[in-house]
């Protein structure tokens, strides 16, 4: 499919008198060129610059299988991007949504709170004028509803992202058709669509559901004459269609969509060119490269993130240890303190101590001088015997207050020595913070095309392009089966949508729908079996009944 996008381009030169040059600029996502060259009978605008759009003539059924090259599917992403916007492929207001995150994340890469703040989308051209007219919506209330769909996007890389954007608009009903303005032989107005299934016929004002379609593997041939076109059908018991167009122009291209179209059509469903493998496996080989390289650098950032963290971790832990330390010199000092009083305290009750000691002794020895004296009369003798008896009770009481004394200076001996008790457990403990180790040893982190293509013949103004009856055959059960496949994919997606639907439904301006807009929404409400991709088998259900439009 890299070969249908355009990849590689080429001018060839016509002679002419009077050539005019032009500056021609192209301008991409990467890179801006500018040269000059020769335009010739061609209806170009005469102002300069004049600017070209490259673009995809065919489009892929599935994306994914035919976009093989990068490069290839980044431009074909920035195309459909631009004709949604563009409202050229009509897209639902949900799904564009969905659509604008994919687009995001694309851009900027995985969500970060702290760089991707509020409005960092306001310069950003995401939605569909059409989308935004129709909610009574402000521009913040849209980005927080894409910003949201885009957190969920993380670790998706560029190309996958801009994947499973297309992957979403390849179900797009308007995608890949290119319209044309016929009319039948009644001479009624309608629309002929040409896209990658084969040729559906629309009423004018319904671009979105067909009225009958014909797939490309039951049409026999497609030829016109002048301006009338003519298509047959592989079934020759189904009437001829037969149209006209208003320019013989247009008839030929419509005729080189359809031989481009076919001819992919069935290069699809055949198996692969040897060229074309070759591009599969180099873009595998690539694909697996580059994954490993986002896991190389995931592991790196997650062993940055783990050392940072570790770092941060000791760091805490050293601080709390300086906290520790601290608060045990503090404790040391107050024991110092605590144990120099007690010392001093002690001190003084012992000295208190001894000198009552030495007035007990001294009472002691005053008790016995006044019994060694003689006291001649009795009253002497009793007024002894009272000095003797209150010397007594004298002595007895400084004998207690020596006791008391001694004891409290035991007391105080023995709080001195838990103070310094105290002080060296301070100590010790100090000396074990100091010897603490203060970073845990760390561990390491691992870390030619096929012979069968159908034939068309140039004769006088008249163009036929017939195709083989047995490739016909042979692709029924492969589309049948390609159809039903198609109605059972995409369930969670589709209820996300949903969801988002229901969510902005009460902000809508009815007056504000388009016509496109109810189409869509009838056809939603009736089931997605009205779409292109199911009425393309209507002849068969049908039973082969004549075409009549």
């Amino acid at each position: 499919m890299a070969g249908a996008i355009a990849s590689r381009m080429s001018f060839s030169s016509l002679k002419r008198k009077q050539p005019k040059t032009f500056t021609v600029r192209i301008v991409t996502m990467d890179a801006e060129m500018e040269f000059n060259c020769e335009v010739l009978d061609h209806d170009v605008s005469k102002e300069e610059p004049v600017t070209f759009h490259f673009l995809a003539k065919f489009y892929p059924e599935n994306a994914e299988e035919e976009l093989v090259q990068e490069i290839t599917q980044h431009l074909f992403f920035l195309q459909v991007k631009k004709q949604i916007l563009d409202e050229k492929i009509y897209c639902p207001p949900e799904a564009s949504v969905l659509l604008a995150s994919y687009a995001v994340q694309a851009k900027y890469g995985d969500y970060d709170p702290s760089v991707h703040k509020r409005g960092f989308l306001a310069q950003e051209e995401l939605l569909p004028k059409r989308v935004i007219n129709l909610y009574q919506m402000t521009p913040e209330m849209w980005e927080e509803r894409i910003t949201a769909w885009y957190a969920e996007h993380r670790g998706r890389a560029r190309d996958e992202a801009e994947m499973e954007y297309l992957k979403i608009a390849q179900d797009l009903e308007m995608y890949g058709v290119n319209y044309f303005a016929i009319r039948n032989k009644k001479g009624t107005e309608l629309l002929l669509g040409v896209d990658a299934l084969g040729l559906h016929i629309y009423d004018p004002e319904n671009r979105l559901t067909p009225k009958i379609s014909f797939p490309w593997n039951e049409i026999r041939n497609i030829s016109y004459s002048d301006k009338e076109f003519t298509i047959k059908p592989l079934d020759k018991k189904i009437d001829v269609f037969k149209f006209n167009s208003s320019k013989l122009r247009v008839n030929k291209l419509i005729l080189q969509l359809c031989i481009g179209n076919h001819d992919l059509f069935m290069r699809r469903r055949k198996a692969d060119s040897l060229e074309v493998q070759q591009m599969k496996a180099q873009a595998r080989e690539e694909k697996a490269r580059k994954q490993m390289e986002r896991q190389r650098l995931a592991r790196e950032k997650q062993m940055r993130e783990e050392a940072e963290r570790t770092r941060d971790e000791l760091e805490r832990r050293l601080l709390q240890m300086k906290e520790e330390a601290t608060m045990a010199n503090e404790a040391l000092m107050r024991s110092e303190e605590t144990a120099d009083l007690l010392a001093e305290k002690a001190q003084i009750t012992e000295e208190e101590a001894k000198l009552l000691a030495q007035k007990a002794a001294e009472a002691e020895q005053e008790m016995q001088r006044i019994k060694a004296t003689a006291i001649r009369t009795e009253e002497e003798k009793r007024l002894m015997e009272q000095k003797v008896l209150e010397a007594e009770v004298l002595a007895l009481k400084m004998a207690e207050e020596s006791e008391r004394r001694a004891k409290e200076a035991d007391q105080l001996k023995q709080d001195l020595q838990e103070a310094r008790e105290a002080e060296r457990r301070a100590k010790q403990k100090l000396l074990e913070i100091a010897t603490k180790p203060t970073y845990p040893p760390m561990n390491p982190i691992p870390a030619p095309l096929p012979p069968d293509i159908p034939s068309f013949n140039l004769i006088g103004d008249s163009l036929s392009f017939d195709f083989k009856d047995t490739d016909m055959k042979r692709l029924s059960m492969e589309i049948e089966k390609e159809k039903v496949e198609y109605m059972e994919k995409s369930k969670h997606l589709q209820e996300q949508l949903n969801e988002l639907k229901t969510e902005i439904e009460a902000l809508k301006l009815k007056e504000r729908e388009t016509a496109l807009d109810i189409l869509h929404n009838e056809n939603s409400d009736r089931g997605s079996g009205s779409s292109k991709h199911n009425t393309i088998k209507k002849p068969q259900a049908q039973g082969r009944r004549p075409i009549c439009i």
